[in-house]
């Protein structure tokens, strides 16, 4: 009997439990929906999803199906050619990944078909881990240390790279080549993403053998390349946190732990917009009063300077350009720029989200959105919205000796580069006065 695995956001042969499960009763067929929401998205990310879903296809000697079509339409479509009864997926969590599953399930069952659903994105999957009382957690600490309480199963193990059936040629109607030259053409990076599961491992194993050593005393360090620079694998499926977890298991040093915390947060996300899908939009908390934020021209003109590395402020330029050139960003000058956006200028948290879910190759509905909130101090546990991050503080701390901001703004020093765009100090006060005067209205 032929089962189809439907691939999502898994898009890998190893730890993939829907995929084994779609080969547990010989050969499955593998196809992909490239949906009608997938030209929404920035020309980096289609590219990297184009290499990826390449590579994927080379795995599978050439059997992955890319339909272009609604996922409902893509997967029954697959199903049929293939005579299957049964179809396999990764359960999604996000709004529309819901969304989308429960359309996919609805149309097969009218056809007389089934999905089913097993494995997640995460280690612990969004609900399971609930307070004594049932609700969920507001708070991260709590969270993780039941989140680690809960656990979660070792890796399953690899699929088999020729247990794939292969459906008719005209299968697939998606030139991934063509849409990868158009998404470099239109929105070029300084290098491509790694894309390749293979070479995926290899990097997260050595980190686990090497710099994660350091972690902890590094990672806040933009100058040091000490990451993990997992964050892209991680949103496209390339490896699963639970094989991650499995690797960092077996080192007995505090930085593991801490590393481990990070993928926690990452959860901790997961399972907040899970429970409150509204914050993929709405603040959760109110911290300035929806006509307090600055808007018209003026506001324009300071978040493209803002979006293009003109501020005046090193870290938060060599930030921006960082993103723009390479579609990534160390987390630790994510915080600065996203603080410089909502508190020195007074922005909407939803206007610097937005920018960087089309400027990130390693975009995540729930870990953008929520990061966001954290620094807005809108979210869940998010940082107290009087915690205002000074630009020149914050580099003369991480950036000790300039190697990052002299990396992405080389005119620092010379008359080329613009003075401050305004006084941190008196943002500063003005953040906090409107604030309070949030509180105040609040408080009637």
């Amino acid at each position: 009997m032929t089962h189809v695995w439907w691939a999502r956001r898994d898009l890998r042969l190893d730890d993939n439990p829907a995929l084994l499960s779609a080969q547990e009763d010989g050969p499955a067929v593998a196809v992909f929906a490239w949906t009608p929401a997938l030209h929404f998205w920035s020309g980096r990310r289609r590219a990297h999803l184009a290499r990826v879903l390449w590579s994927l296809r080379e795995e599978t000697g050439g059997a992955l199906a890319v339909r272009r079509a609604p996922a409902a339409h893509a997967v029954l479509a697959a199903a049929r050619q293939a005579d299957a009864t049964v179809v396999w997926a990764a359960q999604e969590y996000t709004p529309a990944g819901v969304r989308e599953q429960a359309e996919v399930a609805e149309a097969l069952e009218a056809d007389g078909r089934e999905l089913r659903m097993i494995g997640s994105p995460y280690a612990v999957a969004p609900g399971r881990v609930r307070k004594a009382d049932g609700t969920p957690y507001r708070v991260f600490t709590p969270f993780r240390g039941a989140w680690r309480e809960h656990g979660w199963r070792s890796p399953a193990g690899p699929a088999d790279p020729e247990g794939f059936a292969h459906l008719a040629p005209d299968a697939s109607d998606v030139d991934i080549d063509q849409i990868a030259a158009h998404g470099d053409s239109e929105d070029p990076l300084e290098r491509p993403h790694e894309f390749r599961e293979a070479r995926v491992r290899e990097a997260l194993e050595d980190f686990v053998g090497g710099d994660l050593e350091h972690y902890s005393e590094e990672r806040d360090r933009p100058d040091l390349d000490s990451t993990s620079h997992l964050s892209s694998a991680l949103a496209f499926g390339l490896v699963h946190p639970r094989t991650v977890l499995a690797l960092t298991g077996t080192v007995d040093h505090s930085a593991a732990r801490t590393f481990e915390s990070e993928i926690s947060w990452r959860e901790f996300h997961a399972d907040t917009l899970w429970h409150e899908p509204r914050a993929l939009r709405e603040s959760l908390s109110t911290v300035v009063l929806e006509e307090d934020w600055t808007s018209g021209p003026d506001a324009d003109r300071a978040f493209m300077a803002w979006r293009d590395g003109r501020t005046g402020f090193p870290l938060v330029d060599a930030g921006m350009r960082q993103l723009a050139s390479t579609g990534w960003m160390h987390n630790r000058v994510r915080m600065v720029v996203a603080s410089f956006l909502v508190k020195d200028l007074h922005l909407p948290w939803q206007r610097g989200a937005d920018h960087f879910r089309r400027a990130l190759v390693d975009y995540d509905h729930s870990q953008n959105q929520l990061n966001w909130q954290w620094v807005a101090g809108t979210g869940r546990d998010a940082s107290p919205y009087f915690r205002i991050f000074n630009p020149d503080t914050q580099a003369a701390k991480f950036d000790p000796n300039r190697r990052y901001v002299e990396r992405w703004v080389p005119e620092l020093d010379t008359p080329a580069y613009p003075a401050p765009m305004v006084d941190h100090k008196a943002e500063r006060e003005t953040a906090l006065a409107l604030n309070q005067r949030a509180k105040g209205t609040q408080g009637r």
